[in-house]
């Protein structure tokens, strides 16, 4: 079991994971027992030992250790005891994570069989008092270098060093003996097998999942995790009870040697997105069943997660994991025998997620190499086995006879196992008597029938049964049968006694199986019956529940109702004993009706039983408001609902009282059978009145129900009745119906009134006559001329008299049935678009006799993949054009057209190809010719490029960067008809030209701009001044720091003659750094200013030295008192604080705060500690340092803690709110 912390782990990190779990261990009493397990996780998780009846405590008893070189975490217990025996748990937790896992430990009493012990005298004769009797110490020396030797002797305190040297040969010999005899099994660490015993009795036994076949490997330890993997011939031969062979007998020629199971096509790796099916493959050299598929190191099964497959021959199996998770991402093998291959899973995020949360189709994703190759692999490989099955065949039939397969056996139907069985026992291809189907494990309740069935492939063959290695004879409680290859063993009453091991053995053969007799809870047949009994009390009576009881002490004892534990309290009292259990309930309430339920459980199982408790009460008041079904001037007919409660019996009678509205007293009419509705005849025209009503059942009466007021005898009309529909026509008649008025006008419809007009004429005429009305809503019309065309209308009529006619029918022909038309002609497709396509057709031909002319048109579309059409208009069109709309962007339809006429719907016709919901292709083409193709931006300032295009279909869009995709700090924004490209807060290596590359099928467009992010340029450096020609002055400047970041930027030279007050610009747009100025005249004074400027601004100036003198004058010396410079730099300080903010759910929400700082700190919004800077849904600024954000909408997801940092080069500063959404 795993337990995970957080819900969004971070990348790369992960929970524990058992990579190899303990297994369970049964060893025998005294010796070392030793649990291994290995434990995955980043960071390294703490592996920790526990049990479930004990403590670890005794670190002599109970040590842990961790292997370094295979990354074992292991628990050592030493001499183990029956105390030891219990359930041992290992746990291994990081700071993300937990996971647990459980071993049993069983520890068996030695042999007290007189045998063994002269084995164990004979054993203790030859070992020593020192480290050589230590199995640990030779399994050191056999792994060990030959440098180590000396080392390891010292260490178990072995002292004769030359005898030991000629015992490891000895150890080495037969060890390497040893596995030449168990080369038929496998494992997968060769340095964990135990050297092989000759007289051990130690049996290992495997088992198959979900059945109970067994088949051992005597003398052989496995100290690895993994099972063994076991030679498939020699295992299906001790499955079917056949004789094992020689090995030195069993020889077939050299060419017809089988070579093992390997694969011929390893599974391959995958790389797929998130939402995704993988699907790994693999070919096998020969058919297997089946084989083990692992996923990060366990066994994976068929289910909701994984499919196992594997194609008919058995040489393709496949593994498809579903709906690909990041959590999936890992190694996978797949095992089969002892061989295996592994491959990648590798999880990629979703690239392009389905919009509006949507949950995409899945696709799978298959591994490298078409499937239809690993098909062709696989038939290569059958053909290539069935050469070598014909080629041992052709050797069976040489050795033995031609004759010696029989006829009723196909080529197909033999095994491997069964032709090398032929050769192995001499040409005899039935060797004896074999269990056609052996025993199966049993589960048998005390005291009840347990039965074992074995089948033989004789039916002349006498068998034996034993229990625990005693024979069983026929007596009161066994009894053994036979029928035909048919034999059974059956107890007739199972005790605890009976639980064990249980053999049938006939001619040599032998089948095992296990029955376990348990003692799970029972009930009393006689109790249970009557307690299963619906139980009935009234309210506040007492009901009690008794159940006697069997089985295997301790029980656990629960009483339910409706689901719910019970549990002792002032009105429920649960007795509880060894064989029987009382549940009182003291004061039962209606609401306590419900189910009862006992729950009995022990260490063997659990029984419940169930019964009904029902509390009876007096019903609940009837429900209103009453509806009034009819109101005349003589009676009013009113219904209501029955009691949503009647107390558990049924309703008797209703008491009815009335009241004229206006007088204080009221009259008891009496009671009335148990139907909800009264009709009262006893009132008078005009007035109002109101009812109270009472419902009675056998326990009592309800509360009272009192109506609204109703009023008697007001002249209410029905409204109109739906326009009578054509059923048929005839030359003779026509058969209308119609939909009685939605308003009666309180009274019940007694009749309609039916009249008919003729095209052309405004006269109307009854049908039917007055004091004969339609009783029914359908109505046969006869007085009718052929040929002529009608309309029809009718009333209704209650008491009050007769209502509003209601709108005239669709004129209709007397005469007699048409023919339906016939498939229309020309239907095409004249536009399409992502959502709607527009359909042309001619109207079909009209034929006299054969197909009548069309009176209107369906159109019904489908789509590919469905099978089920859909009419896109529910009334029939006149028009022979019709635009489908709502249509799914990018799917194919099927159209089709029927016409349709009264005599019916014509044949559909329809399109012969799919229509594809998208406009008629169109080659990308920019929309925007206005748009800028130079952008200068300031530094920090956000960069915002929009381009609108048309094209059909949708295209692909990429947005580069000087012929370089952009980087993921660049946002872009996509939509049908434009592309938009945000930087949130540009630096200067963001300058460059970027394209935007629109491209679909029809072809390709590029469209650039270039972006300039600058700042207002440092000042240049030093002036000096040189005169190299008289009259003119060279002014020779340092370049600014910006220079070489700013190919645009450029200098300004201005100049101030001591005669004159103003600066005049001599040189602007320079580019180098120096500049020559003329006309300077002897005797005056100069003064010059360099600028740099860029598409931005300008720089500070910086000065040149004075040049020329002036005439000489008095110096004027004034004493300035040197001021130093002020440093105004500060670390980033929050003014005003963020304040906490409460938000409606759909409003908008404004926060704001000031900072200071100088340099001019950045600025960076978090919410939950993820930046908010490069959010489009946040519109955030900062204005000389007032700090802005707007949600314009405010939701659920906004919620959470929202921070802003600023930060400089002298420091940081951080300030946070809290934003809750009410509603």
């Amino acid at each position: 079991m795993i337990t995970q912390y957080l819900a969004n782990m971070p990348e790369g990190k992960s929970t524990p994971d058992f990579q190899c779990k303990p297994m369970a261990v049964t060893i025998e009493k005294g010796k070392l027992a030793a649990f291994k397990a290995v434990v995955t996780g980043d960071p390294k998780p703490d592996v920790s030992w526990r049990r479930a009846k004990g403590t670890l405590s005794d670190k002599e008893r109970f040590q842990t250790k961790y292997d370094e070189s295979t990354g074992e975490h292991i628990l050592e217990i030493h001499k183990v005891s029956v105390a030891e025996t219990d359930t041992y748990k290992c746990f291994a937790a990081n700071e993300y994570g937990k996971a647990v896992c459980t071993t049993t430990l069983t520890v068996t009493e030695a042999s007290t069989n007189p045998a063994d012990f002269r084995k164990l005298l004979k054993k203790s004769k030859v070992e020593r008092a020192d480290g050589e009797s230590d199995e640990r110490f030779w399994d050191v020396m056999l792994k060990a270098d030959r440098n180590d030797y000396e080392r390891i002797c010292s260490e178990f305190g072995v002292k004769d060093l030359h005898s030991i040297l000629k015992k490891l040969d000895e150890k080495k010999k037969e060890r390497s003996q040893n596995k030449r005899k168990i080369s038929s099994f496998r494992t997968k660490k060769q340095d964990d097998i135990i050297p092989y015993d000759e007289n051990g009795t130690e049996k290992h036994s495997l088992k198959s999942v979900g059945r109970t076949k067994n088949f051992s490997i005597n003398g052989l330890m496995q100290k690895d995790t993994e099972l063994c993997k076991g030679d498939i011939q020699e295992a299906n031969l001790r499955n079917a009870g056949l004789p094992q062979m020689d090995p030195e007998k069993f020889k077939l020629p050299a060419e017809f040697k089988f070579s093992k199971v390997d694969f011929v096509i390893k599974i391959q790796e995958i790389k797929a997105e998130e939402r995704e099916d993988a699907l790994f493959e693999c070919v096998l050299t020969h058919p297997l069943p089946n084989i083990t598929w692992m996923g990060k190191g366990n066994i994976l099964e068929d289910g909701e997660k994984y499919s196992l497959t594997m194609s008919d021959h058995k040489l393709i199996h496949r593994l498809l994991i579903k709906d690909c998770q990041m959590l999936d991402k890992g190694i996978y093998s797949a095992v089969a025998g002892n061989i295996s291959c592994n491959a990648w899973l590798v999880v990629e995020a979703d690239s392009n997620p389905a919009p509006g949360g949507e949950r995409k189709p899945r696709k799978t994703t298959v591994a490298r190499g078409a499937r239809t190759d690993i098909e062709k692999v696989a038939k290569e490989q059958q053909l290539k086995i069935q050469g070598e099955m014909e080629k041992l065949l052709a050797a069976v039939n040489a050795k033995y006879g031609a004759g010696h397969i029989t006829d009723k056996l196909s080529l197909e139907e033999l095994a491997l196992e069964e032709l090398t069985l032929i050769l192995s026992t001499g040409g005899k291809q039935n060797p004896g008597v074999q269990f056609i189907c052996g025993l199966t494990d049993v589960s048998a309740i005390i005291n009840e029938i347990a039965e074992l069935t074995c089948k033989l492939s004789a039916e002349d063959c006498e068998g034996a049964w034993f229990r625990d290695g005693k024979q069983i004879f026929p007596d009161e409680n066994f009894s053994i049968t036979k029928d035909g290859p048919i034999h059974k063993l059956v107890i007739s009453k199972c005790t605890e006694e009976h639980s064990g091991k249980y053999r049938f053995e006939a001619d040599g053969r032998k089948t095992e199986a296990m029955i376990n007799v348990k003692d799970p809870p029972r009930f009393d047949l006689e109790d249970l019956s009557a307690f299963t009994e619906p139980k009935t009390v009234k309210v506040g009576h007492n009901a009690i529940f008794k159940l006697h009881f069997l089985g295997h002490k301790p029980i656990k004892i629960q009483w339910f109702r409706e689901g719910e534990e019970l549990q002792d309290d002032n009105n429920t009292r649960i007795e509880k004993s060894a064989s029987h259990s009382r549940l009182l309930l003291s004061r039962c309430q209606r609401k306590e009706t419900g189910e009862i339920k006992i729950k009995l459980k022990n260490e063997h199982g659990f029984t419940e039983a169930l019964s009904q408790l029902i509390v009876l009460d007096k019903p609940t008041p009837p429900l209103g408001p009453a509806e009034v079904t009819e109101s005349s001037a003589t009676c009013i007919e009113f219904r209501w609902r029955p009691p949503k409660d009647d107390g558990g019996s049924p309703v008797i009678n209703y008491i009815m009282e009335r009241q004229q509205v206006g007088r204080n007293t009221w009259k008891k009419i009496g009671e009335i059978p148990g139907v909800p509705s009264y009709r009262d005849t006893g009132v008078e025209r005009g007035r109002k009145y109101c009812y109270r009503i009472r419902a009675v059942t056998a326990e009592g009466t309800s509360e009272v129900m009192e109506t609204d007021e109703m009023q008697a005898g007001t002249l209410a009309f029905p409204g109109p009745p739906a326009p009578p529909k054509v059923v048929s026509a005839f030359d003779d008649c026509i058969n209308l119906s119609w939909a009685p008025p939605s308003n009666t006008g309180g009274s019940r419809i007694l009749g309609y009134i039916l009249e008919k007009r003729k095209k052309g004429s405004n006269l109307w005429s009854v049908v039917n006559a007055n004091d004969e009305l339609i009783k029914e809503k359908k109505y046969t019309v006869k007085d009718v001329v052929a040929g002529m065309e009608y309309e029809f209308r009718v009333t209704a009529i209650n008491l009050s008299g007769a209502g509003e006619f209601s709108s005239p029918s669709e004129f209709v022909f007397a005469r007699d049935p048409k023919k339906p038309p016939g498939k229309v002609t020309g239907l095409k497709v004249t536009e399409t678009s992502y959502t709607h396509l527009v359909l042309t057709w001619t109207k079909p031909e009209d034929k006299p006799g054969i197909q009548d002319e069309a009176r209107g048109y369906f159109v019904e579309i489908r789509q590919a993949d469905c099978i089920e059409w859909s009419r896109c208009n529910s009334t029939p069109i006149i028009m022979t054009s019709f635009s489908v709309k709502g249509l799914k962007s990018m799917d194919m339809y099927c159209v089709r057209v029927i016409a349709i006429n009264d005599g019916g719907e014509s044949e559909p016709e329809e399109l012969p190809n799919y229509v594809l919901a998208m406009p008629s292709p169109v080659r990308p083409r920019f929309t925007n010719n206005k748009m800028k193709s130079f952008f200068v931006v300031r530094a920090g300032n956000s960069v915002r490029i929009t381009v609108n295009f048309e094209a059909s279909p949708r295209p692909a869009i990429i947005w580069l960067k000087d012929n370089v995709p952009v980087t993921k700090r660049i946002t872009i924004s996509n939509s049908d008809g434009s592309s938009q490209l945000l930087i949130p807060s540009s630096e200067r290596s963001d300058s460059g030209i970027y394209s935007i590359l629109v491209k679909n099928l029809v072809g390709q467009e590029t469209l650039s701009a270039e972006v300039r992010v600058t700042d207002d340029p440092k000042p240049p450096g030093p002036v000096e001044l040189e005169e190299n020609v008289p009259g003119t002055v060279t002014v020779i400047w340092e370049p600014s720091p910006d220079e070489k970041r700013d190919d645009r930027l450029h200098y300004t030279v201005s100049k101030l003659d001591s005669t004159k007050r103003s600066w005049v610009t001599v040189a602007d747009r320079l580019f180098n750094n120096k500049f020559t100025v003329c006309n300077i005249m002897h005797g005056r004074e100069y003064h010059f200013r360099v600028y740099a400027k860029n598409d931005m601004g300008i720089s500070a100036p910086s000065e040149s030295p004075t040049w020329g003198v002036e005439k000489k004058k008095e110096k004027f010396l004034v004493s300035v008192p040197t001021i130093k410079d002020c440093d105004l730099r500060c670390a980033p300080s929050f003014i005003v604080p963020l304040k906490l903010h409460t938000a409606p759910k759909g409003y908008e929400c404004y926060m704001s705060c000031a900072v200071k700082g100088n340099p001019k700190p950045r600025i960076t919004w978090y919410r939950n500690h993820i930046s908010l800077n490069t959010n489009t849904n946040y519109y955030i600024s900062n204005t000389c340092g007032v700090c802005t954000m707007l949600i314009l909408r405010v939701g659920p997801k906004d919620m959470g803690e929202y921070s802003v940092i600023a930060e400089n080069s002298l420091g940081r500063a951080e300030c946070s709110t809290i934003l809750n959404v009410r509603g």
